[in-house]
């Protein structure tokens, strides 16, 4: 699914694993809100303690603003603070025509988010010794099998902390406006045809396809289908009543509609259950908070061990072979466990975010602090992330844990430093990731400028010009000082990273961004070269899919002139043939920009060629498009 960060969006714009519109690119109604009485939350019984009027009044703000923006007909918040909510309020409608008000009790898809509830699963099944963190999956799923050896070598632990190096994503009907059945199934079996695009183990990089793998590996060893064990392990003794997975339609009414552009939709259904197909509400989900806070147990009920809950939130990338940003610190299925902000403040928080295609979610638990919060909306373009880091700064601040907010980090280029002409032109070339590649250029062996392809120009664009080293070790640009860079080498490649204060601007944000693109050993072979410039329109997506709503539809096969024997697949990714018939993948970029790759499989069917891509097939439209 869709994970963000609290900087600019992480699955940034990965921030979709689709985007309009393709899948390399897949009002102002705040006006009106439901706040929810000020209630004992999870069964406490405690003092009321503080209301967090000023918090609550910034983040009314802020949440009515990115609604705003990202055109959100509704968001919802829940805060908790010791054994009590002590914020729960919607904000906006369900929809423009009915205009029905957002209430506490309205649903919404939180995507990724889910994955913490997949990682909790398999912990209730490790406390009763039907799995190990640290054995392979084939032991679980003796069928299950790749092209490449060392799938043998994924263990569940690789799965819940994306370093299973499996591909990414399977994309076919994963997101539908009808229940889909059967979409864990048909990754399994696909994988059985595909590579592994790293060693397990030896990087992570964000990865739906493990969290997926989880839904088999429950069902073998329980008997029961993944939602089912939820419900019965998780949802049930938390009370979690308005909690699940898409299977059935809900009532109408009962949850927040996503849009496109200003076309209402139906009910979004996400095949991915373990990776992001739980519909909850932020209430429901500080039950959550409450029993992790309190190491597993929940109302003098013992839901999950306290060793498990501290197994979740420990640095799971640490030692890493391919391990750029180490103040990154990935959980079993946390996004961060250490999220840099709050840990900048000196508090410990566990993070996750999630998106799908109409919604997005962020969710926090300070285990020390005691405190939590999840903050939806009802686009995907809506950014909880930075207002739900805000708001739990000032919730800190406000009852006393926080002295005053961070200062924010210094702005103002240091000296320039002086470099080589080889070492600069040591740097330039194509540097590839799973979108929109880079070209670093200079004019002078000692300036640097950054461009970055587009699908709509056909051509390179500008991204920062003008860069040039400082003291600090990065390189900035004077014309555009938001975001340095800097390169590493790591495992034999060289890295290009991003550097840039967050949103709460305490803070860097440091991202690995592409991987430099060596020379091809060899020119295409003439079955690829032959397919150079063609056109493929997506055949096999469900008539109910809600890419197919936004407009995805065809693909594209060309090869840039400054990377020759290289294909490039879609505008987004290159790959080197492994047969006339077959292309890998190339790049092992870690934490985002290296997630969602393909292999490319082609296929004759009665003299037509076809084209299988991460579960999408494709059909060929044209011979040539130069």
């Amino acid at each position: 699914m869709l994970p963000q960060t609290s900087a600019p969006n992480l699955f940034a714009d990965d921030r979709h694993f689709v985007q309009p519109p393709s899948r390399r690119s897949w009002l102002a109604w705040a006006g009106s809100a439901a706040l929810a009485p000020l209630l004992p939350a999870c069964g406490g019984t405690g003092n009321p303690g503080p209301t967090l009027a000023a918090t609550v009044a910034w983040g009314r703000s802020e949440i009515r603003q990115a609604m705003q923006r990202s055109e959100a007909r509704a968001a919802s918040i829940a805060v908790l603070h010791g054994d009590r909510l002590v914020w729960q309020e919607a904000f906006g409608v369900l929809d423009d025509t009915t205009g029905a008000p957002a209430t506490p009790d309205t649903r919404f898809n939180v995507g990724s988010v889910s994955k913490v509830l997949a990682a909790l699963a398999v912990m209730v099944l490790v406390d009763r010794q039907l799995v190990q963190l640290d054995t392979p999956v084939v032991y679980y799923l003796p069928q299950f099998t790749m092209l490449s050896p060392g799938f043998r070598d994924i263990t569940v632990r690789h799965l819940l902390s994306h370093a299973s190096g499996l591909p990414g994503t399977h994309t076919r009907n994963m997101f539908a406006l009808a229940p889909l059945p059967g979409y864990a199934a048909e990754l399994e079996a696909a994988l059985a045809d595909t590579h592994l695009k790293h060693a397990p183990g030896a990087m992570a990089v964000y990865c739906n396809d493990g969290f997926t793998l989880v839904e088999r590996i429950v069902q073998a060893v329980t008997g029961q289908t993944y939602p089912a064990f939820v419900q019965s392990a998780l949802l049930n003794p938390l009370g979690m009543a308005r909690s699940g997975y898409t299977l059935l339609p809900l009532p109408e009414g009962s949850f927040a509609h996503g849009y496109i552009g200003k076309r209402r939709q139906g009910q979004e259904f996400v095949m991915g259950h373990a990776t992001g197909g739980l519909c909850t509400t932020p209430g429901d989900m500080m039950k959550l908070a409450s029993m992790l806070i309190q190491g597993g147990e929940y109302d003098g009920r013992r839901v999950v061990s306290k060793a498990a809950v501290q197994e979740m939130g420990r640095g799971q990338n640490l030692g890493m072979r391919i391990d750029l940003t180490p103040d990154w610190r990935w959980g079993l299925g946390w996004d961060s466990a250490r999220q840099q902000g709050l840990d900048a403040a000196g508090f410990l928080a566990w993070q996750k975010s999630g998106g799908t295609m109409f919604y997005s979610s962020d969710f926090y638990v300070l285990p020390q602090a005691g405190m939590a919060v999840l903050l939806t909306g009802s686009a995907s373009a809506f950014k909880p992330g930075p207002l739900a880091e805000g708001i739990l700064l000032r919730a800190l601040q406000e009852t006393g844990q926080l002295n005053a907010l961070p200062p924010k980090v210094a702005s103002a280029a240091p000296a320039l430093a002086t470099t080589s002409a080889s070492a600069v032109d040591a740097l330039l070339g194509i540097y590839g990731r799973s979108s929109k590649p880079l070209k670093v250029a200079s004019p002078d062996s000692q300036q640097i400028d950054l461009w970055m392809w587009s699908a709509e120009a056909k051509d390179w664009t500008q991204l920062s010009l003008g860069l040039r080293l400082r003291s600090d070790g990065w390189w900035w640009s004077d014309a555009q000082p938001g975001t340095q860079y800097r390169w590493e080498q790591s495992n034999g490649r060289r890295y290009l990273l991003s550097r840039e204060p967050a949103p709460a601007g305490h803070y860097w944000v440091t991202m690995p961004m592409a991987q430099q693109m060596p020379a091809a050993a060899a020119p295409l072979p003439s079955q690829w070269k032959a397919r150079v410039g063609s056109t493929w329109l997506l055949s096999n997506e469900a008539p109910e899919s809600i890419p197919l709503a936004f407009g995805v539809g065809t693909a594209s096969l060309r090869e840039l002139p400054e990377l020759p024997g290289y294909l490039f697949w879609d505008d987004s990714q290159f790959l080197l043939p492994l047969t006339g018939d077959r292309a890998g993948m190339t790049v092992q970029v870690p934490l985002n920009d290296g997630r969602d790759l393909v292999e490319l499989v082609v296929e004759t069917r009665d003299q037509q060629e076809w084209m299988r891509a991460a579960g999408w097939v494709y059909k060929r439209q044209d011979r040539r498009q130069d």
